[in-house]
């Protein structure tokens, strides 16, 4: 195992947000390792392959370099290239494909315990620590049988492989509806499957009327107030109003959401409020968590009301750390 140099701040997650909170930490004068278990925006980088912002490239700044998009909306590709410039600009310290396993020591000393891609330890030191861990990395699933099949995927890549195919989307939100559309437009036999009466209102509302005209045109076949409770090879089973139906079937795309890994917390000692969507306890103000010297950023304040905070929000959050980990610090260098 290596062990190496104490940096005032590790920031785990190498997202938007992450990569926001060590820019501004390093603005303001600490040294500072970022560290992912994947790729630099390891979460943006699974995003479908074709997929727009549902934002203005303003929104997505972050340390104060302008994103430049000839688009509206941009996309997937010009994303990952602002925020790859963005790491370089700031000569970030990011350490790549590490996984987190254990994080020992207190309030400026941490140990982050590690392992690379060939199962190597490495023992990471700092004063304090900054968790930017998002939620796209943990599925919401179902708990069916089949649902680890194969054919079975909780990410929704690209449409290409899919044509001609039937393919079955689960999911009743942004997600799913896109897609259902992305299929459909290349040439698979799509069907939606819903646990609601409805499609979520939050759907985007260039994507709403879009993907209700598919189903009232009978483009994508949409079982409503439904529930899948089985996948075969061949086929899927469905719970619908009218009685159990089974689907032939290729491919199915378990669109049902996301969650922040809450036991990586729990481990950390940070306290979720069960009566309060499990909320991680913080100061609103520092962000710091009830573990002193252990901050929180982007989505993962708001616990399960993962529609609350975004990139447009969450790179805010650096700055708010910052200001607390400048005045700590230096309180703790005079000691």
């Amino acid at each position: 195992m290596s062990t190496r140099t104490l940096h005032d701040v590790l920031v785990i997650g190498a997202g938007p947000t992450g990569l926001a909170c060590a820019i501004d930490a390093q603005l303001a004068g600490l040294s500072v390792l970022v560290i992912d278990k994947g790729c630099l925006c390891n979460s943006l980088f699974h995003y479908p392959a074709n997929m727009t912002f549902f934002t203005t490239p303003e929104l997505l700044e972050i340390g104060s370099m302008p994103f430049s998009s000839p688009n509206q909306k941009p996309n997937r590709m010009e994303a990952l290239e602002y925020y790859r410039k963005v790491a370089d600009h700031y000569k970030l310290n990011v350490l790549q494909y590490h996984t987190v396993d254990s994080v020992t020591g207190q309030d400026g000393d941490f140990t982050v315990h590690t392992t690379d891609r060939f199962q190597r330890a490495t023992a990471l030191r700092a004063r304090k620590l900054i968790v930017a861990t998002g939620y796209y990395d943990l599925p919401n699933y179902l708990g069916i049988p089949g649902e680890d099949l194969p054919k079975v995927a909780h990410y929704y890549d690209e449409p290409h492989p899919y044509f001609g195919l039937k393919v079955l989307v689960i999911g009743g939100k942004n997600s799913a509806a896109i897609a259902a559309l992305d299929l459909w437009r290349h040439g698979a036999h799509v069907t939606l499957v819903h646990r609601a009466a409805e499609l979520h209102r939050h759907i985007k509302y260039w994507i709403k009327p879009d993907i209700e005209n598919r189903i009232k045109n009978g483009e994508v076949t949409a079982y409503l107030s439904s529930q899948v409770t089985s996948i075969e090879p061949d086929t899927v089973t469905l719970a619908t109003p009218q009685g159990e139906v089974t689907l032939p079937n290729d491919f199915v795309f378990a669109l049902t959401g996301y969650h922040p890994d809450f036991a990586f917390l729990e481990k950390l000692g940070v306290t979720l409020d069960a009566a309060n969507d499990r909320c991680p306890l913080c100061d609103p103000a520092t962000l710091e968590s009830n573990v002193p010297g252990i901050y929180l950023a982007g989505v993962i304040v708001a616990g399960e009301r993962t529609n609350e905070i975004f990139i447009e929000n969450g790179r805010f959050h650096g700055k708010q750390i910052a200001d607390s980990l400048r005045s700590k610090l230096l309180v703790q260098s005079q000691i």
